[in-house]
């Protein structure tokens, strides 16, 4: 991998998603010569942690990316619409994070572990999925190459660092408002999330769903590579920090019994089971904060239907979610000389 050395940017460096993209950079010792922090011009001149030293922020603009050959997007779809096309005319490669150009079907959507061979076909473009997609995925891939699934139904339990620092924010200062008998304020959330659930992520459309439970639909069938899987979401927001966790229903055409589910996802690339009821031991969020794997366990036959499993499966929404899944894009893209246009 260090056969090119990079010059990366960061874009939407002092948010959630890119301080964990800057520290995963850093963790994983990817090959940058340089990296860069960008950022809107609200948050231009701050500084942050970077191998030692401090990274000034500099404010995103056209002319950010002549020197750049990656940039690694989680600044929002507005910013992404704008800013990836003139990146691309620069030379630079973009990873972006944001759900601006998932479902163009010019744009590869890809899980490392998943459709890495998707990358061949980049344009300049490579979509990081939905967090709660990418979790799913790590584990639905080896269970679909072995007995073809033919549909999911999932519900997710999401933290609240998915919708970014205000969100951590809001949270925490709830809390502090209940345990001083003060009425809870919600600016971020439609209503307080302390000590509640919302079953509502994202806008809601025509059909009644959220936008977040049609992305889990169609970027799985996406990064799957199989429209026949059929699939249903209800996703909520979960007084919870950091750590997505789902409740994931499995039908196959083939049956693929516990203890066989088990061996092979033991043996799946960036999946830890963890199951062993008995035991009480289980995936939670505590487990997933701040590690790379997926986790999953609860690992048990649907007993309504002939071929059926279920599981539970958690991550850690910031790391494997968003900013891990980015630079191992960018780590295959490096692996196998993809850093072009």
């Amino acid at each position: 991998m260090h056969a090119k050395q990079l010059r990366v940017g960061v874009v939407g460096a002092t948010g959630a998603v890119g301080r964990e993209m800057l520290k995963t950079l850093e963790q994983r010792e990817f090959p940058a010569t340089s990296v860069r922090a960008l950022a809107s011009s609200r948050s231009a001149g701050q500084e942050i942690p970077f191998k030692g030293g401090q990274l000034i922020v500099e404010e995103l603009d056209e002319n950010s990316f002549h020197e750049l050959d990656l940039a690694l997007f989680s600044a929002g779809g507005g910013t992404s619409e704008k800013f990836a096309p003139i990146a691309v005319r620069s030379g630079c490669v973009v990873v972006d994070n944001s759900s601006a150009w998932r479902m163009d079907p010019e744009v590869p959507l890809v899980v490392p572990e998943v459709n890495p061979d998707d990358l061949a076909k980049h344009k300049g473009i490579i979509a990081n999925p939905n967090c709660s997609t990418i979790q799913m995925v790590v584990v639905l891939k080896p269970l679909h190459e072995v007995g073809k699934i033919k549909r999911v139904v999932v519900s997710t339990y999401q933290a609240v660092s998915g919708t970014g620092q205000k969100a951590i924010k809001e949270m925490e200062t709830q809390v502090r408002q209940m345990f001083n008998m003060q009425e809870p304020e919600a600016e971020v959330y439609p209503y307080q999330i302390a000590f509640n659930c919302l079953p509502h992520i994202d806008v809601f459309l025509d059909n009644d769903y959220t936008k977040e439970e049609m992305k889990m639909v169609l970027e799985t069938q996406k990064i799957m590579g199989d429209e026949t899987i059929r699939l249903t979401a209800t996703t909520v927001r979960v007084p919870v920090f950091y750590g997505h966790s789902e409740s994931v229903n499995v039908e196959t055409e083939k049956k693929i019994t516990p203890a066989e589910a088990r061996v092979i996802l033991a043996q799946a690339p960036g999946v830890q089971v963890l199951d062993n009821p008995r035991e009480k031991i289980y995936p939670m969020p505590i487990h997933a904060a701040g590690e790379d794997l997926t986790f999953v366990g609860r690992i048990r036959e649907d007993e309504s239907i002939a071929n059926g499993l279920n599981l539970w499966i958690v991550a850690d929404n910031l790391r494997k979610g968003a900013a891990l899944n980015a630079v191992q894009i960018a780590e295959v893209l490096v692996e196998r000389d993809l850093i072009r246009i």
